[in-house]
């Protein structure tokens, strides 16, 4: 990846004269079925871009109560584009499509109008659940008739094609806007992508230069991300075979909690029984494991490609010592 990234050929992106980047954003609207892409720092900056090119102040947008934008994106939705987000309880971040139609406002004036339905692909907070083919066309059905736009956050979308088998084009078809990510389970080491049409686009780019995203030798970070799509995605099958791994050796285990058939991808949530998860985290951490708390009770653990067999034996034999 570093030798890619010594070789790329860079220019000014500000002013789109960066022409590895302009080829690897034109590489992955063609993939995803985009008309157009634009690279961003980051997957919060690509949401926010997404509601903001998707929204006028005042709008609704219907997400999960579990969904990223809602838990972790800093209040922004509300700061940057005058909008609110509406979480409904769905199923492991997924929103089920009869529980959107119930929570669609009458067109009264004193009702916030309903414009975005945010998906995740896969969830993060729902341990990594991937939608399926037919639960996606329920959704853009349901925007379609009520008139409403899908922005899918793909922030693992990677994993999800991977546990799916779907087409990446099959997205481009469902979402009006769509962010991916390549620094997650893929590995490069900054960046994520929106696609749209080429006017959303057009218009995200202003936006993204506004709130100081406007970035000049990107080629450098396009080299990055592009290795790791093309060497990178194969890997992610064997971070799912882990995880279904640790997931069953968990549930084998009294002193913690697992649903060992919710694993579909590359997360592991599961729950403390008879201890605090801070001791836990804090006793893996001197086997050489890193974990998170995800909640009082508990724990995630996430493979990535730099995670191998040898490390899932260590990291199973220190649970077990713990």
């Amino acid at each position: 990846m570093l030798e890619a990234m010594m070789k790329a050929e860079v220019g000014d992106d500000v002013f789109a004269e960066d022409p590895t980047m302009n080829a690897f954003e034109d590489k992955m609207a063609r993939m995803f079925g985009m008309e157009a892409a634009l690279f961003v720092p980051s997957g919060t900056m690509g949401n926010q871009l997404c509601i903001k090119v998707l929204t006028r102040p005042g709008d609704e947008v219907i997400i999960d109560e579990l969904g990223h934008i809602f838990n972790y994106e800093t209040g922004a939705a509300s700061h940057l584009s005058s909008v609110q987000l509406r979480p409904l309880q769905g199923t492991r971040g997924k929103l089920p499509p009869g529980l959107i139609e119930q929570a669609l406002r009458p067109a009264n004036d004193w009702d916030p109008r309903s414009r975005v339905i945010a998906v995740e692909n896969t969830t993060n907070k729902g341990g990594g659940a991937c939608y399926s083919e037919s639960e996606l066309n329920a959704i853009r059905d349901i925007a379609d008739k009520h008139s409403l736009m899908v922005h899918l956050d793909g922030a693992r979308i990677w994993n999800a094609i991977t546990t799916t088998g779907i087409k990446p084009e099959f997205f481009g078809l469902i979402a009006d806007t769509l962010s991916v990510c390549f620094s997650k389970g893929l590995g490069a080491p900054v960046g994520s992508m929106i696609l749209s049409t080429g006017k959303n686009i057009q218009m995200a780019r202003r936006y993204r230069k506004m709130w100081g995203g406007g970035m000049r030798q990107t080629g450098l970070l396009a080299a990055a991300a592009d290795y790791a799509v093309e060497n990178h995605w194969e890997m992610l099958a064997g971070d799912h075979r882990r995880a279904k791994q640790l997931a069953e050796v968990l549930a084998e285990l009294p002193s913690y909690s697992i649903d060992a058939q919710s694993v579909e991808s590359n997360i592991v949530l599961f729950d403390a029984v008879d201890r605090d998860v801070p001791d836990i985290l804090e006793l893996l951490k001197d086997e050489g494991i890193g974990m998170v708390p995800f909640g009082p009770k508990t724990i995630r653990a996430t493979f990535h490609f730099e995670v191998n067999d040898t490390d899932l034996q260590q990291t199973i034999e220190a649970l077990k010592k713990v």
